[in-house]
């Protein structure tokens, strides 16, 4: 695989000095800000202040549309965004372009929010030409870099921005089975996207920092769990559940088959690879899960959809992205690969704020607390990462690059 980690910025301005062409140069910069900010607002209003969400995107429709395509799918934008720079040669966006495209990601989260129905409209098309364009300047690399092995990358984001459509339509219709139905797709697609990023990228930074050790990069099987979770995606959209939920159970198990052929006991002792292989741990869970609901097996908790969102949304996606979030700035900052305690904390506020999220499910006078607990460690640590990573993602790349890796 390419190195993903030495991309030539801007290194004109002084390195202590915040300057808008770094800060412009690669899409992980300002939309890792982006994200990671509302994702920590976002949670509060919901949590803390929901009386502020407007209509018609309101109640739960807002929260799982602003989880999973303001926040997961941003990230998940941002890094195919700079990986691509490295895969191909050729960054898709940056300057003037990378901003524009950031400010339609601001109008989308701005006009679900305030703007009512026709600031709705304006969120929608917004975020339509957000995931539209960001595909196209992603097929334009793949195609002028000729990385075929990429070539379905650009599809996949489009897919996320064709999902968005459609859940937005059918919060719209105030069809609730409806809307599960389409967002379960939009999981799906995400989780597509996750299971791809995480299948290369999580063998090749183990072996990076662990001297010594070699990992399968399990290509072919990848590729089938790949092609198995799309026809999960075919199976949704068609309705077919008992053939997506067998789809499901098959990419699930791949995944764990995986974590566990990556030799996790080697990796204990390193914080920024525990994390991403526990959230590829539970990003197979819980297509496990999905699997049981979507074949109408599951009874007590497992009936209701919140229990495969959560722990496919909160105990895959987030894990990894807080572990993604941390390695893969400091690698593109030129930083060295070591995790302050700041970072670290980090990363244990997230895992709790899984398991209390996921123990708020069961019915219990105790839930209400729990979930303001879940909320808050989840905002502490997104804080931390804000208060640590902002500074340096709005300066210039420390050249040259760091290669000590001491934790």
């Amino acid at each position: 695989m390419a190195e993903l980690l030495h991309i030539n910025e801007n290194h004109a301005a002084p390195l202590n000095r915040p300057d808008m062409k770094a800060f412009l140069s690669l899409g992980f910069r300002p939309l890792y800000i982006a994200g990671v900010s509302w994702a920590l607002v976002s949670i509060a209003l919901w949590i803390f202040a929901p009386q502020w969400i407007g209509q018609p995107l309101a109640a739960v429709a807002w929260h799982a549309h602003e989880m999973l395509w303001g926040f997961i799918a941003t990230i998940a934008v941002a890094f195919l965004l700079t990986a691509s720079a490295t895969w191909t040669g050729f960054n898709p966006l940056k300057g003037a372009a990378l901003g524009a495209v950031c400010m339609l990601w601001v109008v989308a989260r701005a006009g679900y929010l305030f703007g009512g129905i026709t600031g709705f409209w304006i969120a929608f098309a917004a975020e339509s030409a957000f995931f539209a364009v960001s595909a196209v300047c992603l097929m334009n690399v793949m195609i002028k870099g000729k990385s075929r092995r990429n070539y379905g990358v650009p599809w996949l984001v489009l897919g996320l921005g064709i999902a968005n459509v459609l859940y937005l339509q059918a919060a719209l219709k105030g069809d609730y089975i409806l809307l599960m139905q389409r967002f379960d797709l939009g999981l799906i697609c995400m989780a597509v996207i996750a299971l791809l990023i995480g299948r290369r990228v999580i063998p090749f930074f183990a072996m990076r920092m662990v001297p010594g050790l070699q990992l399968p990069m399990q290509v072919r099987i990848g590729q089938a769990q790949l092609v198995i979770s799309m026809l999960a995606i075919l199976f949704g959209i068609i309705g077919m559940q008992l053939p997506m939920a067998a789809a499901l159970a098959i990419a699930g198990a791949i995944s764990l088959w995986q974590t566990a052929k990556w030799k996790p006991f080697a990796v204990l002792h390193k914080p920024m690879l525990w994390i991403l292989y526990l959230g590829y741990i539970a990003m197979g869970i819980g297509l496990l899960f999905a699997a049981i609901h979507a074949s109408g097996m599951g009874s007590g908790v497992l009936i209701r959809s919140a229990a495969h969102v959560h722990i496919i949304g909160m105990g895959g996606f987030a894990v990894l992205i807080i572990g993604m979030l941390t390695r893969t700035a400091l690698g593109h900052l030129g930083r060295p690969l070591a995790l302050d305690q700041s970072m670290l904390y980090s990363y244990y506020l997230m895992i709790a704020a899984v398991v209390l999220r996921l123990a708020a499910l069961w019915p219990s006078t105790a839930s209400g607390w729990l979930l303001q607990a879940a909320a808050l460690s989840w905002m502490l640590s997104l804080g931390l990462y804000l208060w640590r990573f902002v500074p340096m993602l709005i300066r210039p790349r420390n050249s040259p690059p760091a290669a000590a890796v001491r934790k």
